[in-house]
């Protein structure tokens, strides 16, 4: 018997071997460490967007390019006037000052945007010739003969220009011209034609100078010689003219006798049609400008306070409407 419990115990102690083993096998498995997970890197927050709008830098000046005649710039007008212009509109002016005939030539060339000059024949066939499309009264003067006190031709109290160019050529007293085809130069000569004279380089007393108002007047105060001149640039230089007295023309416009000097002013635009070049916007605006009330009361009281009478009178369309 003892046989068969050996082989029980046997058998027993295998088994309990087996259950042993398998308790092992059945336990938990051996934890395994898990990957580190990184932690997120912080990121920095968008900068605010700057809403806040840069300054807007001042545009460059537009360029206007003003052909005119010396009595606007010798008188001092231009410097009085333009710098409302150029404050209103951010513009430059470049002004040419140059007799009426080179003004009217600069326009015709496309070489000026706006002209303002002082010879109504030459200025309605510049618009007649396609150069600008209208032209505009802007004021006027007048014309005065002077000439030295000592008055050799005996012109004083005269009161016409004709009869004193007359008594000047009967003296061959000095005369000078400004010989430059200018509004003030084509009166000149319209005097001597009504006079069946033509000056000639042969005439010894005749002196055609080529030059502007300022200087042509300077000459005849060195020379003692009688000329034409705008009362405007007169007046304006007569401190350095003390040789040069007014002897026919009176002592103001209203005093001039002989209705044949004055002296109108026109500006015109330059037509973009026939010169593409040119700043039309800009020119058009000069033209409304110094046509306007306002800039034509300035022009009025021009010189008021230092010669007691104005040089230059307004005369535009808004001039007249507002001063029936």
């Amino acid at each position: 018997m003892r046989r068969l419990g050996y082989t029980v115990s046997s058998a027993l102690i295998a088994l309990a071997l087996l259950l042993s083993a398998c308790g092992q096998s059945a336990a938990s498995p051996t934890a395994t460490s898990a990957p580190p997970v990184s932690a997120p890197t912080p990121t920095s927050a968008p900068a605010p967007t700057d809403t806040t709008t840069p300054p807007t830098a001042p545009s460059a000046p537009q360029t206007l390019r003003l052909a005119t005649t010396t009595s606007t710039d010798d008188s001092g007008l231009l410097d009085a006037i333009l710098p409302d212009f150029e404050a209103k509109y951010n513009a430059k002016v470049d002004v040419v000052a140059v007799g009426t005939g080179q003004a009217l030539e600069l326009g015709s060339k496309g070489d000026a945007d706006v002209v303002l000059v002082h010879s109504r024949k030459a200025e309605d066939q510049f618009v007649a010739d396609g150069h600008a499309q209208e032209r505009f009264d802007v004021m006027y003067n007048d014309f005065i003969v002077v000439g030295p006190k000592e008055d050799p031709a005996r012109i004083a109290g005269m009161t016409t220009a004709k009869d004193a160019f007359k008594a000047i050529m009967d003296a061959q007293a000095t005369f000078a011209s400004r010989g430059d085809k200018s509004g003030t130069n084509t009166k000149e000569l319209s005097l001597w034609a009504s006079l069946n004279i033509t000056p000639t380089a042969e005439m010894k007393w005749y002196n055609a100078l080529g030059q502007g108002m300022g200087e042509t007047l300077t000459f005849a105060n060195e020379q003692e010689a009688y000329t034409l001149s705008d009362r405007g640039t007169y007046l304006a230089q007569k401190d350095n003219l003390p040789d040069l007295v007014i002897l026919v023309g009176g002592n103001s416009l209203e005093e001039n006798k002989d209705k044949s000097l004055l002296n109108p002013y026109g500006v015109m635009a330059v037509d973009p049609d026939k010169h593409p070049g040119v700043n039309f916007d800009l020119a058009t605006k000069f033209v409304e400008w110094i046509t306007s009330v306002e800039e034509q009361q300035k022009i009025f009281d021009y010189g008021k306070d230092k010669f007691g009478q104005p040089l230059f009178y307004p005369s535009s369309a808004a001039w007249k409407a507002a001063h029936p």
